[in-house]
């Protein structure tokens, strides 16, 4: 095996057992409440995922990216950001997508086919999901870079500051975009945050086959730092990102982070993961479960309880009708409402293109 495929140095602050754990460079300022409301956003987000995944296979949906297994490194960059930062995901940032406030049922808009363009409950700094992979990062450098334009970076005012986090997966930092995102980024010090979730399969080939060396070493071949967390570890994935965001805020430039975890489920509903992943490594990965470590810390220190469990259990229910319920309501798209969303102002072109469909639909009714 490579260095990249077994090594495990990374920033780490909650063990798989659930012991809190030091580390020299990096800390957990939270207390257990804040913890406990990073564990129900993981539990909520996993509920999304299992609810999506079931709808999917009803064929209630086309498709679906799971993140099962990367609820930690999702909710806890996410909790380190606040406006005015920008957030840049791919697709499979539900989590991310959760706890900056968009409702569930808009996600499954895109994957039902009835909403590729936008969501309702959208926030201006929450891009849209991007599908071609590493194309994001690009985005993302382009968007730091016009935050430092309009002042947003760099301030004595830490609270005006803003950075932009793009998320992609280790399959993506194959990809040319990718790493020309990393020149970029580094020749005009964007306030740029690289988050790679290391899931250790780019769909169907491992970690080993991608990289030679630790993801989080390439940073230093670009000029900027780069960081090995553990990505199963909301409260060193938290600690990390939000030095890293400050770090790029205070226009220092960019960091990479590599948050080492993995995908406990399939690349997408269409993906078969018993084809090319072995039995016992799933079996290995399922007992460092983000969820459950972070569950048994806080039962350990009595910051919950079984009460408090099944109250969230029963908001996980709640949630899982609310995306039934909702999924089945989704409005189907209609093509004459298609010309509004390609530009802000249209062109006189398409002003007189939507005029001649709307003639000839109109027509089209009178003759039935």
């Amino acid at each position: 095996m490579t260095e990249a495929a077994d090594s495990t140095d990374f920033v780490q602050l909650l063990d798989q057992a659930g012991r809190r754990v030091e580390h020299p460079a990096f800390s957990y300022a939270g207390t257990d409440a804040d913890i406990a409301a990073s564990l129900r956003d993981m539990v909520l987000a996993r509920r999304i995922d299992t609810e999506a995944t079931a709808l999917q296979r009803k064929g209630e949906l086309g498709l679906w990216p799971p993140l099962l297994g990367q609820e930690a490194a999702q909710i806890g960059s996410a909790r380190a950001t606040r406006e005015p930062d920008l957030i840049i995901p791919s697709y499979r940032e539900h989590g991310v997508a959760w706890c900056w406030g968009i409702d569930p049922v808009d996600l499954l808009g895109t994957f039902r086919g009835t909403a590729m363009v936008d969501w309702p409950s959208r926030p201006d700094g929450f891009h849209l999901y991007s599908f071609v992979i590493g194309t994001q990062t690009l985005h993302a450098v382009g968007m730091a870079m016009a935050l430092q334009r309009d002042g947003l970076v760099g301030n004595d005012d830490a609270s005006a500051n803003g950075a932009a986090v793009v998320y992609f997966g280790d399959g993506a930092t194959s990809q040319g975009d990718v790493n020309e995102a990393f020149i970029f980024a580094a020749s005009y010090a964007a306030p740029v945050v690289f988050f790679c979730q290391n899931n250790q399969y780019a769909i169907s080939e491992p970690i080993a086959l991608q990289s030679r060396i630790p993801l989080y070493r390439r940073a230093a071949g670009f000029g900027f730092p780069g960081v090995r967390v553990d990505g199963n570890d909301v409260l060193a994935v938290q600690a990390v990102t939000e030095w890293a965001i400050e770090h790029a805020r205070s226009g220092k430039g960019p960091v990479l982070i590599e948050a080492y975890t993995y995908r406990m489920g399939a690349h997408t509903t269409s993906d078969d993961p018993s084809k090319y992943r072995r039995a016992e490594e799933e079996a290995e990965w399922r007992g460092k479960d983000p969820i459950e470590r972070v569950k048994t810390y806080l039962l350990g220190t009595g910051a919950i309880d079984q009460a408090w469990l099944d109250a969230l259990a029963a908001e996980s229910e709640r949630l899982a009708e609310h995306l039934r319920a909702g999924c089945s309501t989704l409005p189907e798209p209609l093509l004459s409402e298609q010309w509004q969303h390609a530009y802000a102002d249209m062109p006189e072109l398409l002003v007189r293109q939507r005029a001649e469909y709307l003639a000839y639909e109109a027509s089209f009714e009178e003759a039935r």
